[in-house]
């Protein structure tokens, strides 16, 4: 892709009758990053430069749209493999263990997850990542758009992920997704217990032919699963989750309830506030146990 998105400036550029260092100056980059760009070596263009050489080519957004591509090859070959088939699933399976799937999060809220635990350089990879997100959403309200069934763990609902006013409007925006009737969300509640899928996300994907492939998450890796006896096993696994899960429309009124709760704003000690409390405990004991802990007993060492 990266190839075909130099071929495409290559052309545009030389149609405009530009040189090199021309179409640098008009995108404010070096002539030598135009060079990197036609030849697909180099650093991948980002999504500003993208956009200035769409504006200085006159392409009607041609790079724009083929600027996600490119991008996606910075990823694992696991990962771009099930975003390509994702896009063309017809039935998209999600069960989320620790935050809502792209699909249905918000820009704010998309934001504050990927700045976390990612080792983007700048604030412009993030924004980049936050717009290649939303991108795909788009495809929600095409014509030929998945059927989304979503699961959520209760501990989704209740992390308050960016803020109180950030996980306000994602809980909004997954009240007002359920109004399609090709989305569907249910919550997994703590009192079910544990469950097969504890600890990470599980995601199976329906495709146009009837095949099934699965895909598992945790917070820094991804596993994609194509042997049909195993996605099987993963389908399953998923329908159980289901199964355990509240009704759709118990499912909204807890979504309701976490979001009543959280514009209430229920009184939580802060971090510097639990800090404060636990020193404090501590100097109480005399450095030997906290409030609530075991005390040491007369000559002896605390075991291993």
């Amino acid at each position: 892709m990266a190839a075909l998105f130099g071929a495409r400036v290559r052309r545009l550029r030389t149609a405009a009758g530009l040189t090199q260092a021309e179409l640098g100056d008009r995108t404010h980059v070096v002539s030598t990053r135009i060079t990197q760009i036609e030849r697909a070596s180099g650093a991948k263009p980002t999504l500003e430069l993208a956009r200035a050489l769409d504006a200085a080519l006159g392409a009607d957004d041609l790079l724009v749209e083929l600027w996600p591509y490119v991008y996606r090859e910075a990823f694992p070959d696991w990962s771009r493999k099930f975003m390509e088939y994702s896009e063309r699933a017809v039935a998209i399976r999600q069960y989320a263990a620790h935050v809502v799937p792209g699909l249905l999060q918000t820009e704010d809220y998309a934001r504050a997850v990927l700045r976390v635990g990612r080792t983007l350089g700048s604030k412009e990879q993030l924004e980049e990542r936050v717009a290649l997100r939303m991108g795909r959403q788009e495809r929600l309200g095409t014509p030929d758009r998945p059927r989304l069934w979503v699961v959520l763990d209760e501990a989704v609902l209740r992390r308050p992920v960016g803020g109180r006013a950030v996980m306000g409007e994602q809980l909004a925006r997954l009240l007002g997704a359920t109004a399609e009737p090709r989305i569907t969300v249910q919550v997994l509640p703590f009192d079910q217990g544990e469950h097969d899928a504890l600890g990470g996300s599980l995601t199976v994907l329906t495709m146009p032919d009837g095949s099934e492939i699965a895909y598992t998450e945790g917070a820094h890796y991804g596993q994609l699963i194509e042997d049909p006896d195993e996605v099987r096993g993963f389908a399953l696994t998923y329908d159980r989750l289901r199964a355990a899960a509240l009704p759709p429309l118990m499912s909204l009124d807890m979504i309701r309830s976490v979001m009543e709760d959280n514009h209430r704003g229920a009184k939580v000690p802060s971090r510097s506030e639990r800090r404060r409390v636990a020193q404090e405990q501590l100097q109480q004991s005399g450095g030997r146990r906290l409030r609530g802990g075991g005390r040491r007993l007369p000559g002896r060492r605390p075991g291993p």
